[in-house]
């Protein structure tokens, strides 16, 4: 088992409405979607926004696409009208997602990034 930041292994795609992002993060294989099943849970990915998001992390399952859409409450600081923070909206949630390492089979990594 490497560690490895998603972004050698996914892609991703993220979006606002008020207060709430959802980050869509999509595999590249069966094999690859099986473990962000276990690896990039709601808890995981709340505790990498840690400071940015403060309320609950849903997770919602794509199998047919292999796909995880997680939406984030209280995730923008009140929203793109209410905030103070310097980039309020959620696009850069998806970039930001695809900096969480996790562990998976080294062959599969080299099989998936060749």
């Amino acid at each position: 088992m490497v560690k490895v930041k998603l972004k050698e292994i996914a892609q991703s795609r993220s979006g606002d409405k008020g207060n709430t992002v959802n980050v869509a993060l999509f595999a590249p294989n069966q094999e690859i979607y099986n473990i962000f099943l276990t690896e990039v849970t709601p808890e995981k990915v709340k505790e990498h926004f840690n400071g940015l998001v403060e309320g609950e992390v849903v997770r919602f399952e794509m199998p047919n696409i292999f796909a995880l859409n997680f939406v984030c409450s209280e995730a923008l600081n009140g929203g793109g009208s209410s905030s103070i923070r310097l980039d309020n909206l959620g696009k850069c949630f998806g970039s930001n997602l695809l900096r969480m390492e996790i562990e998976v089979d080294e062959q599969l990594v080299l099989e998936t990034i060749k």
